[in-house]
């Protein structure tokens, strides 16, 4: 019986383990890595193309996953990464201008000239 007592720890911990492994290989990495202004504006304009073509493929994917079996924290990274890969977008393809704006402009050009 002091020899159970004395390995009942032990057991305890060596059925417990594998638990504990795969708690953590639920873990799945973050496949997007935003890029910053900077490497933005180095980049030529294939490599523009090819980086707005991973962002909607990512985007595609995002959009095709069952979003009600995730939890709170779950979904708030996906906006998280939602928004941050919106902002890069915006930094690949820089800002257009509409002709109803440019419009408006030339004519407050033209009254305070």
């Amino acid at each position: 019986m002091k020899k159970l007592r004395y390995y009942l720890p032990f057991l305890m911990a060596l059925f417990m383990l594998p638990a504990l492994n795969l708690r953590a290989a639920d873990k799945t990495p973050d496949p997007y890595v935003p890029l910053s202004k900077e490497a933005i504006a180095h980049m030529t304009k294939e490599q523009k193309e090819a980086r707005l073509e991973e962002i909607k493929a990512r985007v595609d994917e995002i959009k095709a996953m069952d979003r009600s079996t995730l939890t709170k924290a779950d979904r708030k990274a996906l906006r998280k990464e939602l928004k941050s890969m919106h902002r890069e977008a915006r930094y690949v393809t820089g800002v257009y201008i509409s002709v109803g704006a440019l419009l408006i402009i030339i004519l407050l050009l033209i009254i305070i000239i």
